[in-house]
């Protein structure tokens, strides 16, 4: 099921089930137990990030092929990082540059929303708390990250977590979905999660141990090759683009990019 959230036509902003064709109303919260589908038509204004979450947790360096192209070692656990909830955006809505960067990255990520609180789980039951997934696009702000020595700040401006454009709840196997990203059209990323570091249950485990997970936390699974920083000459987003993030069974997130104060 693809699990949209939308402001509808009267300004509320409801849960619904998208079809291809329309979306009919969710009765209730996703989070809080199985959504009931209802057989009301939603007329939709505008789709919103298809979550709200309590966290946004991300991994760094979390393909192989990510961590060569940057020189560095493949680490032996998962590099964690978190994003503001405030950096959350939706699908078609602007990515706003910084005016206190120059530095702006893409990086098409599969994202991972937790379904059931997971504590303590195991990898062989950590996919039972897996609501579904959804494309991301972590965008960083390359001078912040490297200055201050960590990352939440390049990671964290606002609009930087655009998500979308739906919630797939059918994912047969996410250690196996290709990964794309294309600015302007032009293919920048292109690789598959088989080349995860850690899969996407071993990272809902080590995440969980004695830190809870609450329903609707979002988890950004890390990036492949291909990133901006990583190529010569370096290609940072510019006022006027739009880049894309299409992962393999669940759908396509686009995001134009806007500068400060426009």
């Amino acid at each position: 099921m693809r699990i949209v959230r939308v402001e509808d036509a009267s300004g509320r902003v409801v849960y619904g089930r998208h079809d291809g064709q329309r979306v009919l109303r969710i009765e209730g919260d996703p989070l809080d137990g199985g959504p009931r589908v209802t057989d009301e038509p939603v007329q939709v204004a505008r789709l919103l990030a298809p979550v709200a979450p309590p966290s946004i947790f991300a991994i760094g360096m979390n393909y192989r092929e990510h961590a060569r192209e940057t020189g560095r070692e493949v680490p032996s656990e998962p590099v964690i990082f978190m994003k503001a909830v405030t950096s959350l955006n939706h699908p078609g809505s602007p990515i706003v540059l910084p005016a206190v960067s120059s530095k702006v990255d893409y990086e098409a990520e599969l994202a991972v929303v937790i379904g059931r609180k997971a504590r303590n789980v195991s990898q062989e039951r950590a996919l039972d708390h897996v609501l579904g997934y959804t494309c991301a696009n972590d965008v960083s702000e390359r001078y912040w990250q490297r200055r201050l020595g960590q990352w939440i700040r390049g990671k964290s401006f606002d609009t930087f977590c655009p998500l979308g454009p739906w919630i797939e709840t059918q994912v047969a196997d996410p250690n196996a979905l290709r990964v794309c990203c294309r600015l302007n059209g032009l293919t920048m990323q292109d690789s598959t999660t088989a080349d995860m570091i850690f899969s996407v249950a071993e990272l809902i485990s080590f995440l969980s141990q004695d830190l809870t997970l609450q329903p609707g936390t979002v988890i950004l699974t890390g990036t492949p090759q291909g990133v901006g920083e990583a190529r010569n000459p370096p290609v940072f987003l510019r006022p006027g683009d739009e880049v894309t993030v299409a992962v393999e069974g669940i759908g396509e997130l686009s995001n134009p990019i806007l500068a400060a104060g426009a």
